[in-house]
């Protein structure tokens, strides 16, 4: 049986909807993800030990569960607590509490991993927690984070494919469809990888883009200010 592209030509705006609500799906589960990751990992730097073992309970059971269970739990579990939501909603929350699991414990090693006593020393020159966790200790891990974080963005874009199980019509969803018009499943599904494929392409490359960025940005952070300019200096000479 020979490859027949004239399905793909066909039915290329049924894949361009999928991969658009992919991207959609994707980039709000992100924002919502990242930010429940950021107040889990501040929460998780809290000296109570009931407070910490919280957080661990909430880190190691997202983390310990397929994604699949995340979103039938959510899926079936809203409508008998008395909350319908569309299955768009529904599978977009599903996939932010998977991934805000992952942010947190990124956020929190890079926290982890600076010298001990920042965080108070910031606090006793007169900072509120607020400004020493934006002035302080954001500036510090913003590079290392980008990385690992990227890594789970590409995970989130593959997992979202999970989604059709719930009717969501992403990418893989609007493949089953023209699969199930054409029975050609290699040419449908070959195309669908490649849009995948290209999809995490690109959010890998801007992710590089900005890694460089912060770079850049925190070594001219470090030239402009004159406390690091006088101790950072070779020739040690004081800055007037």
């Amino acid at each position: 049986m020979a490859f027949d592209p004239s399905i793909l030509v066909q039915y290329w705006p049924l894949f361009a909807q999928g991969a658009w609500l992919t991207i959609q799906i994707t980039a709000m589960a992100f924002l919502l993800g990242y930010t429940v990751g950021i107040v889990v990992a501040l929460i998780a730097q809290i000296p109570n030990r009931l407070v910490r073992i919280l957080v661990a309970a909430y880190v190691g059971v997202l983390r310990g569960i397929p994604f699949i269970i995340i979103l039938f739990l959510v899926y079936y579990g809203l409508p008998f607590a008395g909350i319908r939501l569309p299955a768009f909603v529904t599978g977009t929350v599903a996939l932010s509490l998977f991934a805000s699991a992952y942010y947190a414990e990124i956020i929190r090693a890079a926290i982890l991993a600076l010298p001990r006593g920042q965080f108070e020393s910031a606090r006793v020159v007169g900072m509120s927690p607020l400004q020493a966790m934006r002035h302080v200790i954001a500036p510090q891990i913003l590079r290392s984070l980008v990385p690992p974080s990227t890594n789970m963005t590409l995970t989130m874009i593959k997992e979202s494919s999970v989604l059709s199980s719930i009717t969501v019509a992403e990418l893989t969803y609007q493949g089953l469809i023209v699969q199930g018009n054409t029975f050609a499943p290699f040419e449908v599904f070959a195309a669908v990888t490649l849009i995948y494929w290209a999809i995490t392409m690109v959010v890998a490359w801007l992710a590089g883009l900005l890694e460089a960025r912060v770079g850049q940005a925190q070594q001219e952070t470090i030239i402009r200010n004159p406390l690091a300019a006088e101790f950072l200096s070779f020739d040690r000479r004081p800055v007037r």
